[in-house]
């Protein structure tokens, strides 16, 4: 890793809702909202993006823990902003405060925590499950 980045540090996603990010449930009188799975989704990018600067050639993060309040519905066509801030990094680990907000409320809310690995030992680990 090339530096541990500092508390504070910060991260930001704007997106408009479009039917890809949208629940396959609509039917019947219920809308197309934003879907929980694909918030997340769109958080741990935001958080691995916010991360790139401080990781070598050969390192990348995953995810390993969520923690979210989906607090808030939100249609097609709304611009949602995501934001991360890191609120502790040692060693290996960093931990994340998060929250998504629409052009009218804050929607969810939440931590995420991320690893960093090395991409050779980690491509290691995942061939010898496969093998298994």
């Amino acid at each position: 890793m090339k530096s541990n980045p500092k508390t504070g540090t910060i991260g930001e996603f704007t997106f408009i809702v479009a039917p890809e990010h949208a629940i396959t449930f609509a039917t019947d009188g219920m809308p197309a909202v934003l879907s929980t799975p694909n918030l997340i989704g769109l958080i741990e990018r935001t958080a691995r993006e916010s991360l790139q600067p401080f990781l070598d050639a050969d390192e990348r993060t995953v995810g390993t823990e969520i923690d979210l309040r989906h607090l808030a519905p939100t249609p097609l066509g709304a611009r949602v902003t995501i934001t991360v801030r890191v609120i502790h990094a040692e060693g290996r680990a960093v931990s994340f405060q998060v929250e998504a907000r629409d052009e009218h409320e804050l929607i969810a809310r939440g931590l995420h925590k991320r690893g960093i690995i090395h991409t050779g030992s980690f491509t290691r680990r995942v061939q010898g499950k496969a093998r298994a």
